[in-house]
């Protein structure tokens, strides 16, 4: 349980984040485009921090000790 605080915790930092983003951009003819940027990008960088932080967590293959030979 403890490893899912910090994945819920940066996504309630990056939902906050998206949410500023929708309501403060300035009216102008590109809001949409820039609205629409800002976002993507947000939810990019957040999938893409919480797959690396799972892999660590829970790797497909486990890490094995390496035995040297001794000469």
């Amino acid at each position: 349980m403890l490893s899912v605080l910090p994945i819920l915790f940066v996504l309630v930092v990056v939902v906050g984040l998206m949410v500023c983003a929708a309501l403060f951009i300035p009216k102008g003819p590109q809001q949409v485009l820039i609205r629409t940027s800002i976002l993507l990008a947000l939810a990019a960088c957040y999938l893409m921090w919480m797959v690396t932080y799972m892999a660590q967590l829970h790797p497909l293959i486990v890490p094995t000790r390496a035995l040297k030979a001794e000469s």
